[in-house]
């Protein structure tokens, strides 16, 4: 696939009636569904007697033989009902122990008030329990509509998307995790800040701004279950839970589960996101080694650190990244309470080496360090080891660090495993399907999130690992599932918070090897993610923003620079990234609320003589 500026679109077609209606789908494969029924023949028809009259002997027999025939069909006509009522007794029976035990044995059911088998059946989509749990009792879907793989955010803005574009769509979700679609930045931000000591139960947090919410995008009841996808009225968002689709048959139009069960659909998106890395030494130094690290990625991977760290003595994280820098301040901020050692190593020179510029970069490393944080720079780690207890981990350079858990933040590998199956492309450079400004895969196939290397008009190949990507592309994909045929040009934009006090927001190319010009201005109470969030009242910055258009932008007067500050004072400011003297990226340094600027900046794509008069547009100098 070509990397040009160009959409490249697929038409579809089908066939409608005078009404305008599309009309039935026809299987394409040539089978069709027949309902071949047969009432079966109770009595066969009477042969009268066709001797002379007056045959009277004859006559009585036959009346008796007739009278013995009807007494006997009563007789079983009434033990059939008798036995039909004792069936659907255990029936209803077996319906109530299902609603009240998830694993109930056919061979025990639970006695159940009536009144319960009667909800049981005429409210099935007001089920408060996990999609999960009402797949195990009843037949599942074996088509839909839209078929979305993957239980992340990507799945949940398309699914949201089709709805509001179809309203009648039937979607369904699978997703290998036991959990409802749910966010996963709070996983290393707001939740590690939470008083509530339930709170790995409840998985409900306060934002920076107060306000206190789910992790979970909807609660249960707003989806229907998997069983009444296909009859429901009105179609409604589906999730199939814990199971994994394993093979992809494009040319079928159907996928197959961990389980063995197919499903055919019309129009499918791959939002299967990623799997995170480990070290090769951690993997090679055996089970007691592995026992004790993390790989952050899930709730369950929130709930088992949580409960590790209240624990232990020690944690070591490796990495230097969004995630690891994120954890490492979460979990330095509660160590001197619990008393405990949390150690932070990467081998780049400081804090989001990768991301920020050496200067930055620095002054992030040293936060982290008041934090209560170990941070150790420049290490590469050579060899990992379980001795005495301990999780030994030796550098190249000789260092060595005992410690009692280990949390691998190293990156993410796209998921891409249906790839082969499907005979789908994946990208050389820098891994997921490769798909084009549409992101689209095949005619009938999208792919968003993560695992998707898509065509920016603007800035050409790429792929995104950030929550507010998940966000746009999945809802980008969601609209041309539905036909909307629209191209990619809406840049999603990233945030990492260090505590409540020091964050920023990101868009583009953010590549520390590009040149850079950074303008910074002192800091005021308001410069800070807490403020940010209690003024615009949402907690994930991104929900708000990324529906601002760029083009709306309406710059008001610029405030007058003012003298340099000193050079370690990074209170706030905007980092600019370019490429043949052309802004790709900008990074906002504790400057909230300004997002759809730096939007408007790069999609404009213009060269700029002077940065600084730039910068002003942020309004950066203003007390």
């Amino acid at each position: 696939m070509a990397d040009l500026p160009t959409t490249t679109t697929y038409l579809e077609t089908s066939q409608q009636d005078d009404t305008g209606v599309p009309s039935p789908t026809i299987n394409t494969r040539g089978r069709f569904l027949l309902r071949h029924e047969r009432t079966p023949q109770f009595v066969q028809p009477a042969h009268m007697s066709s001797g002379p009259s007056g045959g009277g002997g004859e006559n009585t027999l036959y009346f008796v033989l007739v009278g013995a025939t009807c007494l006997a069909g009563g007789a079983y006509a009434y033990s059939t009902l008798v036995g039909d009522r004792e069936r659907y007794q255990q029936r209803i029976t077996e319906i109530e122990s299902r609603s009240s035990k998830p694993a109930a044995e056919p061979s025990t059911p639970a006695k159940t008030q009536p009144e319960t088998a009667a909800q049981a059946v005429s409210e099935p989509t007001e089920a408060s329990e996990p999609a999960s749990a009402a797949a195990s009792t009843a037949v599942e879907p074996t088509h839909a509509p839209y078929l979305l793989i993957g239980g992340g955010t990507a799945s949940f803005a398309a699914a949201r998307s089709i709805r509001a574009r179809d309203p009648g769509a039937r979607v369904l979700i699978v997703t290998e995790e036991d959990d409802l679609p749910y966010m996963r930045p709070p996983l290393s931000k707001e939740l590690w800040f939470s008083d509530d000591p339930t709170v790995t139960e409840t998985l409900r947090f306060k934002q920076w701004n107060g306000k206190e919410r789910s992790i979970y995008f909807q609660p249960s009841s707003f989806y229907v279950s998997p069983t009444e996808l296909e009859s429901v009225e009105n179609g409604g968002v589906a999730v199939l839970t814990g199971r994994k689709v394993m093979h992809m048959d494009v040319r079928g139009n159907k996928v197959k589960l961990s389980d063995g069960t197919e499903i055919s659909y019309d129009k499918c998106l791959i939002a299967t996101g990623g799997i995170p890395r480990n070290l090769q030494v951690i993997e090679r130094a055996g089970d007691e080694v592995m026992k004790r690290t993390t790989l952050f990625r899930k709730i369950e991977d929130f709930k088992a650190l949580e409960k590790v760290s209240r624990e232990l003595k020690s944690i070591t994280i490796i990495g230097g990244g969004f995630l690891g820098s994120e954890l490492a301040c979460a979990l330095g901020r509660r160590s001197a309470d619990l008393g405990l050692e949390v150690v932070q190593m990467f081998p780049e020179k400081g804090n989001m080496g990768k991301v920020l510029p050496e200067y930055l970069s620095n002054w992030t490393t040293d936060k982290v360090k008041k934090e209560g944080v170990k941070v150790l720079t420049e290490a590469v780690v050579k060899n990992v080891t379980y001795k005495e207890g301990k999780v030994e981990i030796k550098l190249k350079d000789g260092r060595v660090v005992k410690t009692d858990h280990v949390v691998a933040a190293v990156g993410l590998e796209p998921s891409v495993e249906l790839a082969k199956s499907a005979g789908l492309e994946i990208d050389s450079d820098f891994g997921g399907f490769r798909v084009n400004a549409e992101l689209q895969a095949r005619s009938n196939i999208w792919v968003a999130g993560d695992a998707a290397c898509f065509y920016d008009i603007k800035l050409g190949r790429r792929r995104v690992e950030h929550h507010d990507h998940a966000v746009v592309s999945g809802r980008l994909a969601g609209e041309n599932m539905t036909g909307a045929r629209k191209p990619y040009w809406h840049q999603s934009m990233f945030w990492s918070d260090l505590g409540p006090d020091v964050g920023y927001e990101a868009i583009g190319i953010v590549d520390s090897s590009l040149p850079t010009v950074g303008v910074f201005a002192k800091a005021t109470a308001k410069d800070t993610p807490k403020a940010a969030t209690e003024q615009s009242g949402t907690g994930i910055r991104s929900e708000s923003e990324t529906e601002a258009v760029a083009g709306s932008v309406a710059v008001g007067k610029a405030a007058p620079t003012p003298p340099p500050q000193q050079k370690e004072d990074y209170g706030k400011g905007v980092i600019f990234y370019l490429r043949d003297k052309v802004v790709v990226g900008i990074v906002l340094w504790n400057v909230f609320n300004r997002m759809p600027i730096a939007r408007k900046i790069i999609k404009d794509g213009e060269e700029h003589a002077d940065l600084n008069e730039v910068a002003k547009l942020f309004n950066i100098h203003e007390e």
